[in-house]
């Protein structure tokens, strides 16, 4: 019979750290937190210092009765869940629910990576519950239940049920929607830039670029200075007033904490914060390597110190010296410093063995672990490697009154570039200028063609995920641990849809980021909401108590709460006129507020039902086709009339039913325009050999062979899983008869195999099978679960969100 009892999340991290603890200890999962506030009541006494009442989860309590249980059978229980706040949490409340049955001895474990040395390290010396990190996860839970609770019920009031707000939910929309403004007042302007090719007595030929004219920075503003300028140098002489040569270099970047993890991931791997925490986790709580043995591939995923640990430095600089030789290693170790109130407690996201080389176990890994873990083991071996170094040339050269300058680099080392180059937003990459020829001050240089180029300003990017996050992090906005919640939130409530890649708020999320910030503009502040989680860490530190951080947040909320209440307006009830005639009955139209937004509808309703959709400005359906003109149909000469239905936008033949045209609307940085034109893509059909072109249909884009009716081929979207069955086709989502999703071969009818739930290109841990099913459900979440009838393993992989209950709000 096993001495002790070990408790952790996830079944993954059980058996790994089973398999390392022996038979001695019986190692058990939580699956996540077993205790939340109530769903159906606040949960918090706010008159007696805002005392929290906790429950057993929904689902939880068959586990916390199997914990209990396995706990009477002996006499030390350690407590293993990760060390952040929200595992100090669980392990609290397992202590509570633990403490009552026999006389048990409750230890708490840390450790920042699952191997077998760091394990028995950590169960060498165990430690106590930190009440400090309990408190401020406390703290944190509680904040988010006032304002979910308090502000929410206000949204189903008076705009729509089903809406909710959130202390940093409601910030991270705020900045979404911001950038969209920003766009929209943003007024582009002209200017020109001059390029000229130009030659020297020795190779190669190269460009300069106009730096400066008449003593000033350079600016041709329209046709008429540009052709005057154009003027000028075509008589002018191009020599070369001056002649730089320095020597640069480019330092490695630190190894990743979280936030940096998930941008990178986003821009190199394309994944969503989502994904790249999920994929992480299973990095870090263990993978089996073909020895029988399960082990933790990276650190722990969720931290924002840089420090790694001296162990881990000395194998790097061996690994560096024996494999890349030593002009790659920095005489000492590279030591970076972490940011303001980072929890160094944690290391840096690094690989557990530098010597465990991404490609030695490829074999092991499912695709996106390995494109991850590839990832950070190349960063952390970088991050300790030499600086690359670069001779960089600049040339001066004079034409009559305006200058030219030139940049050319040349790489001399690479150093820690042969390994890692770290991806950009929106910009260029360094160290990508050409060579330039060797010249001399005086040189007149011969000009092959001069090269005007009319510009206009931009405005600033929509943000991306990796952009957003970046935002996040530099205004101190929650933590890199919950952007994934953050972002999941404000998408599911279709307050922001996803263009490109890239947030664009819908018109709900943009109304209701304008009733909160007006009614709430103190909690949902930048500053307001940075300084609150910098009380957060001054709690967990044992600086600041607990209660009475809410208590200063409480007063000012309060305040808040209690005028937008009674100054809010109720947009459900609210109807302005549309300006328009109904072209039904003939009176006249109103703008209102449905369950999808704004619309126009006749104010004789309900004598007349007819209803019309409306901008963002509020204009009726004719304007939103960019005038008052009507659009004719194509087919049948009847107005094209805009609809909504459950999949968006769309025009639609006025002579329906007789008439069944429709076409798809599209929106384009505020513009709303209509599909033209089907978008050709650079593949044939396999079948009749024509072009292939991305369609729209009622379950939006799909690619497809241009030659319909005549040909009916539709290209599958593959998911990056080989068929289990016929080993020779790729599993392809697609639709039922029905409408409902799901997954199977591309050879078929060949090969007829099919599944309803999403599969992954993941190995079952205990089984074996070649790939996991995916599920995600609102009372369990995300889980991945093996298909094999006669194996029973199944993860929970992220929890479904706490989504706050109003039905009965405390006043």
């Amino acid at each position: 019979m096993p001495k002790a009892m070990v408790i952790v999340e996830s079944p993954a991290k059980a058996r790994t750290i089973g398999k390392y603890l022996g038979k001695n200890y019986n190692v058990c999962a939580s699956v996540g937190h077993i205790k939340d506030l109530p769903k159906k009541t606040l949960g918090v006494d706010i008159k007696n210092d805002f005392r929290p009442t906790y429950e057993i989860i929904a689902g939880k309590a068959k586990i916390v009765h199997d914990l209990k249980k396995e706990a009477e059978k002996v006499t030390e229980i350690y407590l293993a869940t990760d060390p952040d706040r929200e595992g100090e949490a669980i392990c609290q409340h397992l202590a509570e629910e633990l403490n009552g049955g026999a006389n048990h001895k409750i230890y708490r474990v840390q450790f920042n990576e699952i191997t077998r040395s760091a394990i028995l390290r950590a169960f060498e010396n165990p430690s106590t519950i930190d009440q400090n990190k309990v408190s401020a996860q406390q703290a944190r839970r509680i904040l988010d239940r006032l304002v979910g609770y308090k502000v929410s019920p206000l949204l189903w009031q008076k705009v729509r049920r089903g809406l909710s707000a959130g202390r940093v939910q409601t910030v991270a929309l705020r900045m979404i929607v911001e950038r969209e403004q920003e766009i929209r007042a943003f007024v582009s302007e002209e200017y020109w830039r001059f390029t000229a090719d130009l030659k020297a007595k020795n190779p190669p030929s190269f460009e300069a670029g106009a730096v400066k004219h008449k003593g000033k920075k350079f600016k041709i503003s329209n046709q008429e200075e540009a052709d005057q300028l154009m003027k000028e140098l075509r008589s002018a002489d191009f020599v070369v007033s001056e002649v730089k040569k320095k020597k640069r270099k480019r330092n490695p970047v630190p190894p990743f904490i979280t936030s940096k993890l998930q941008q990178e991931a986003s821009r190199k791997l394309r994944f969503s914060v989502k994904k790249c925490m999920v994929v992480a986790q299973r990095l870090y709580e263990g993978v089996e390597l073909g020895d029988g043995e399960s082990v933790g591939l990276i650190t722990y995923m969720r931290s924002d110190s840089t420090r790694v640990a001296d162990s881990a430095l000395t194998e790097l600089r061996e690994y560096v010296q024996t494999t890349l030789g030593k002009d790659y290693l920095p005489p000492k170790p590279v030591v970076y410093k972490s940011k303001k109130g980072a929890q160094d407690a944690h290391e840096a996201i690094r690989p557990t063995s530098v010597f465990r080389e991404p490609e030695k176990i490829k074999t092991f890994l499912g695709r996106d672990e390995y494109r991850l873990y590839e990832l950070i083991w190349r960063r952390f071996v970088a991050s300790q490697m030499t600086p690359a170094q670069f001779d960089q040339t600049e040339i001066e050269i004079e034409a009559n009154e305006t200058l030219f300058k030139a940049v050319g680099t040349v790489m001399k080392f690479d150093g820690f570039l042969k390994l890692y180059r770290e991806g950009r937003d929106d910009a260029p990459p360094e160290d990508d200028k050409k060579p330039l020829p060797e010249v001399e001050k005086g040189e007149k240089l011969q000009v092959q063609e001069i090269v005007p180029e009319q510009k206009f300003t931009q405005p600033p990017p929509r943000y991306t995920e990796a952009t957003l996050v970046k935002a996040l992090e530099e205004k101190g906005i929650g933590r890199p641990s919950t952007y994934a919640q953050i972002l999941s939130v404000i998408t599911s409530r279709d307050y922001v849809n996803k263009e490109d890649r890239r947030f664009v708020p819908t018109e709900m999320g943009e109304v209701v980021t304008e009733l909160l910030v007006l009614h709430f503009g103190g909690i949902f502040a930048y500053d307001y909401t940075a300084k609150l989680e910098q009380g957060l860490d001054e709690i967990e530190s044992g600086k600041e108590d607990w209660v009475h951080t809410l208590k200063e947040f409480y007063k000012g909320f309060s305040k808040e709460l209690q005028q937008a209440r009674k100054n809010m307006k109720n947009l459900k009830k609210e109807e302005t006129p549309a300006g328009v005639k109904c072209e039904k009955c003939g009176a006249e139209m109103v703008i209102r507020w449905g369950r999808f937004g704004r619309f126009v509808a006749c104010s004789s309703y309900p004598e007349c039902k007819n209803t019309r959709e409306v901008t963002q400005e509020g204009s009726s359906d004719q304007e939103n086709q960019g005038g008052s003109e009507e659009r004719p149909c194509e087919k049948c000469g009847k107005p094209m009339v805009l609809k909504k239905g459950r999949y968006g936008e769309f025009l639609a033949c006025s002579g329906y039913p007789e008439c069944k045209n429709t076409k798809k609307v599209i929106q384009d940085n505020g513009e709303v325009g209509v599909e033209e034109t089907q978008e050709t893509k650079n593949e044939k059909c396999p079948q009749c050999g024509s072009q292939l072109v991305q369609k729209h249909g009622p379950y939006g884009a799909f690619v497809a062979c241009a030659d319909y009716p005549d040909c009916k081929y539709i290209k599958q979207e593959t998911i990056g899983v080989d068929c289990p069955e016929c080993k020779k086709g790729q599993l392809t989502r697609r639709r039922s008869r029905r409408g409902r999703y799901f997954y199977g071969c591309s050879t078929f009818p060949e090969c007829k195999f099919a599944l309803w739930q999403k599969p992954i290109d993941v190995k079952c841990p205990s089984c074996a099978a070649p790939y996991l099913l995916e599920r995600t459900t609102k009372k369990e979440g995300l889980t991945h679960f093996c298909n094999n009838p006669e194996c029973d393993y199944k993860e929970l992989v992220e929890e479904a969100p706490q989504i706050e209950s109003v039905d009965q709000m405390t006043a």
